[in-house]
């Protein structure tokens, strides 16, 4: 009896340590939510950025341009500015980067826009054409722009080419070494692992797959990759040529001409960028703080020129929507970024369930009368591409136009979503097509019994116990074979009726060719070369609408994490008053270049394609070749 009582003793103990550990874990968050809460209410009166007068904007960027950004946890996202840290894989909205520039442009207090761009990782040209639109519309208001730099990539120099000088350490490194398409291939490393592949395909330059059936890429894949990366890169010199007023032969493409040069000045990277007149002045960082303040004077602190960075810029304005007016007709912006997965989704990747609750909730909507959806994907799921046209053609039948606006990329998946709508909006620079559908598994047999281990045993018909631990038959692989066979002519029979084309000339510009934005409108896949602004006046122009506003349809966040991000959104107004900010231009982000992380970082890119797919058919229409290194 005794026995029994010490145990139910010990139990009680237990519950109530438990409690009281639950009570004090509640009780303090309570606690930091109350002071952090006190603190805002108390500098309530000054929770503002200030904008200086007579001052730079510096536009420092940290990160990769997107069109939208993946959900991360907002408390996270506090703790890493409140201690100074960068995200691993940080983001910028390319809409903010464009209303801030838009912004300063009206801004009687901006004289000077900065461009300090080390920390840029990455953009794809559709987006640096976008924010290189509104920094043409920025000098039009007579305002200067300056872009400096220790170093400057293919990416950061883009912009940066944009301004009205460009300044480059004479210590620094630039070198404009185009676009290719280089992937990891893992035929050899499968073969070692005894794991066995089994690809089913339609389309001759459906390459999707290619890392795992071959060593190397193929003559055809070569080919059709070839002529879209010299598409971008002709765009790419055309662009910086006019910004900078060179011809476009001042790229030295072939290795012997780049090392005539680079010798005749003096094999320094910086002094070959000047000759090449790529850069403007060659400048330290000491002597471009000091003309700086010349231009716009110096900070509070007497330590710098007077300046604003690009976070406490875009905080210390309410973002106002384009086109904004007193109409209720409204044009809903709907974004579609990120590959394409079956399911529920967070943002920064498309879920076929989520995504088409977001274009269902439009055409609910009463106050909708267009839809335009920005599409930046290489595509996924066939299932789920196939649940999102589904909600287009409801949108439609509804009586509400459907304007596809394609970003970077809208490619394979992203072409099916895209095909349904009305009118077809590309950049010349958006990589497109990719008009297939793979399936793909892989089985184990031969790895496991390596090990010893081996699958038996008995089923009642000829396809029972079908898994990745047994040998793939011929009769099931005819069958999945047959299953892709029919999707794709689902695929090309769903463009030939939307783009009024017969099937045979679908097929002919089909078979998983890629194509630039600019050849796509050529061949009729797209109706109109223009950006995201383009395709909203053309929504309303279908809708007949005289008056409108925009509205970003999107998944909302949950309640806590809602009363989280507006705690802490208001923290971090505090951190840049009491000093905390990102804007310090002489000691410029700069993100991870070591090589053993780069080369870990890329084969977890490669892989994690594979760890992605999730269509219940296993059935694909995935661009993985669509992207330009």
């Amino acid at each position: 009896m005794s026995a029994v009582a010490n145990l139910f003793k010990r139990i009680l103990s237990g519950v109530w340590w438990l409690f009281t550990l639950t009570r004090s874990v509640v009780l303090n968050f309570i606690f930091i939510i109350f002071f952090v809460s006190l603190i805002v209410m108390i500098a309530s009166d000054k929770d503002q950025v200030k904008v200086p007068e007579k001052t730079a904007l510096v536009l420092n960027l940290v990160g990769d341009l997107v069109e939208q950004k993946h959900e991360i946890n907002p408390m996270d996202a506090f703790l890493n500015e409140a201690l100074g840290q960068e995200e691993d894989d940080p983001e910028i909205l390319l809409a903010d980067v464009i209303d801030v520039i838009n912004k300063a442009r009206n801004d009687d207090r901006i004289e000077l826009l900065v461009l300090q761009l080390q920390g840029l990782r990455g953009a794809g040209l559709t987006k640096l054409q976008d924010v290189g639109k509104a920094l043409v519309d920025y000098k039009s208001s007579g305002k200067k722009i300056i872009a400096l730099g220790d170093n400057f990539s293919q990416d950061q120099y883009y912009l940066a080419s944009y301004a009205d000088d460009i300044w480059l350490n004479p210590q620094g490194f630039m070198l404009l070494d185009g676009y290719g398409r280089y992937k990891m291939y893992f035929k050899s490393a499968l073969e070692k692992l005894a794991i066995k592949q089994h690809i089913f395909r339609v389309g001759t330059f459906k390459s999707a797959v290619e890392p795992f059936l071959r060593d190397d890429m193929s003559a055809a894949a070569k080919e059709a990759n070839k002529l879209w990366l010299n598409d971008l890169w002709g765009q790419y010199k055309h662009d910086v040529a006019t910004q900078r007023g060179f011809t476009i032969e001042n790229f030295d493409e072939s290795i012997t001409d780049l090392l005539d040069k680079f010798s005749q000045s003096n094999s320094s990277f910086a002094e070959y960028a000047l000759s090449n007149k790529w850069v403007d002045q060659l400048k330290t960082r000491d002597q471009m703080r000091i003309e700086l303040i010349e231009l716009v004077g110096e900070n509070s602190k007497g330590d710098s020129y007077s300046h604003i960075g690009f976070k406490d810029y875009l905080a210390a304005n309410a973002t106002t929507k384009p086109f904004s007016n007193k109409s209720t007709n409204k044009v809903a912006i709907i974004v579609a970024k990120g590959t394409i997965l079956n399911g529920t989704q967070k943002p920064g990747t498309i879920g076929g369930d989520s995504t088409a609750k977001l274009l269902r909730k439009a055409r609910m909507n009463e106050q909708v009368k267009a839809v335009v959806l920005r599409v930046d994907s290489p595509g996924g799921s066939a299932f789920a591409s196939e649940i999102i046209r589904q909600e287009v053609e409801l949108l439609k039948a509804a009586g509400k136009p459907v304007i596809a606006s394609m970003g970077t990329y809208a490619a394979s998946g992203g072409y099916w979503i895209s095909a349904p709508a009305d009118k077809i909006y590309a950049a010349p620079s958006t990589i497109t097509g990719s008009i297939g559908i793979f399936g793909m598994m892989m089985t184990f047999e031969d790895s496991l019994s390596k090990l010893g281990i081996h699958t038996d045993g008995v089923g009642t018909t000829d396809i029972a116990g079908f898994g990745p631990t047994q040998p793939l038959t011929d009769g099931m692989a005819q069958l999945f074979q047959l299953s892709i066979n029919k999707g794709y002519q689902d695929f090309i029979t769903l463009v030939a009726e939307n783009r009024n084309m017969t099937l045979e000339e679908v097929d002919a510009i089909a078979q998983g060719r890629v194509w630039s934005g600019a050849k796509a409108k050529e061949l009729g896949l797209v109706d109109e070369l223009g950006n995201l602004t383009d395709a909203i006046v053309a929504a309303a122009e279908l809708a007949e609408l005289k008056k409108y506003d925009t509205l970003l349809i999107e998944k909302e966040p949950s309640s806590r994490n809602k009363f989280i991000q507006q705690m802490m959104g208001k923290s971090s107004k505090l951190l840049a008053l009491v000093g905390v900010s990102s804007s310090d231009l002489m000691s410029p982000s700069t993100l991870d270049n070591k090589p053993v992380s780069q080369l870990v970082g890329q084969l977890q890119k490669e892989l994690a394609a594979m760890n992605q797919f999730n269509d219940p058919q296993g059935t694909y229409t995935l661009c993985l070749a669509c992207s330009a290194q």
